[in-house]
């Protein structure tokens, strides 16, 4: 027996509530307050003891007849919508409410004309060599002051004075072979900011003896600019961009910020951003040099690098 999620009284309570008023002759009311609830559920309890139901289990919510709509019906709503007819387009050749072909979508499957096709099947690659590529990207942090709403609530007076506090721009550079990550908060995410980022990432890598030998990133208007473009072309790297509205081209730089968020800016209650800022390099090392990662057979990503081979 399951019983609902917001029920105060369980079977056994219930029965003791109704003993208190048909035997000890406590009155409905006293022995709902002692329960912790209304006097009209006490009465509810009650009267289906009295109808005869000793066992005063919750019953099922659910409508004792269900209107299903015909199969003949929902065979050509998925023809119709297999030729990527839209919702009212069904409804109004067929003379049907919307909201029940959007129903009726939804049951088989076929709400969203991304699911009309075959799956996509996954793209996994992994360059053979540390700094053959690396994925950069940017992820925006709010700025804060004190604990925010995630901590306090949304109702604590004063809440709503520590928003609009800026943003911290975090710059993520990880090797898509040992998955060593380098990253920085900056300021912004103009083109200044974000070739400055990129020099200091090779010289980092460079210290760990990886030569980057091309990069990846977003159309974000720093990664098009003429500052880029020169940097990349000065240092000889080649720069290769993911086509438009699809993310899962840089799929390990969107990963790594995920990892980022539930591991490091969001893991802990921080007074403040700046607090959580310095929180970061140390979190840093132990992503790469003991963290175990999924994709390496749950080595930390240093195990790769060449001066660990």
């Amino acid at each position: 027996m399951k019983l609902h999620g917001n029920a105060k009284l369980t079977p056994v309570q219930r029965r003791l509530l109704v003993r208190r008023v048909l035997e000890e002759r406590w009155t409905v009311a006293d022995a709902a307050d002692a329960a912790g609830v209304s006097e009209r559920t006490a009465y509810r309890w009650v009267r289906r003891w009295r109808d005869g139901d000793h066992e005063l289990n919750d019953r099922s919510s659910a409508p004792r007849r269900v209107y299903r709509t015909p199969a003949r019906t929902v065979q050509l709503i998925e023809t119709l919508r297999r030729t990527r007819m839209s919702s009212p387009k069904i409804a109004a050749k067929l003379r049907m409410a919307v909201s029940t072909v959007c129903a009726v979508l939804a049951r088989i499957g076929l709400n969203r004309l991304s699911k009309l096709g075959p799956p996509e099947p996954p793209n996994r690659y992994e360059r053979r060599r540390a700094g053959d590529l690396i994925h950069v990207d940017i992820k925006k942090l709010g700025r804060f002051v004190r604990p925010g709403h995630r901590v306090t609530g949304r109702n604590v007076p004063g809440w709503a004075s520590r928003r609009r506090q800026g943003w911290d721009f975090v710059h993520v550079a990880i090797d898509d072979h040992s998955r060593v990550a380098y990253v920085e908060i900056l300021d912004s995410e103009r083109a200044e900011d974000a070739t400055a980022f990129l020099e200091r990432a090779i010289e980092w890598f460079a210290d760990l003896g990886v030569r980057v030998r091309s990069v990846m990133t977003d159309n974000g208007s720093c990664y098009i600019s003429r500052d880029w473009a020169a940097t990349c072309k000065r240092r000889r790297i080649t720069h290769l961009r993911t086509r438009p509205n699809r993310p899962r081209t840089n799929g390990k730089a969107e990963r790594m910020i995920q990892t980022l968020q539930r591991e490091w800016a969001y893991a802990a209650v921080y007074r403040t951003s700046a607090h959580r800022n310095r929180a970061l390099q140390p979190w840093m090392r132990f992503y790469n040099h003991r963290r175990p990662h999924g994709s390496l057979g749950h080595q930390p990503p240093a195990s790769r690098l060449p001066a660990a081979t």
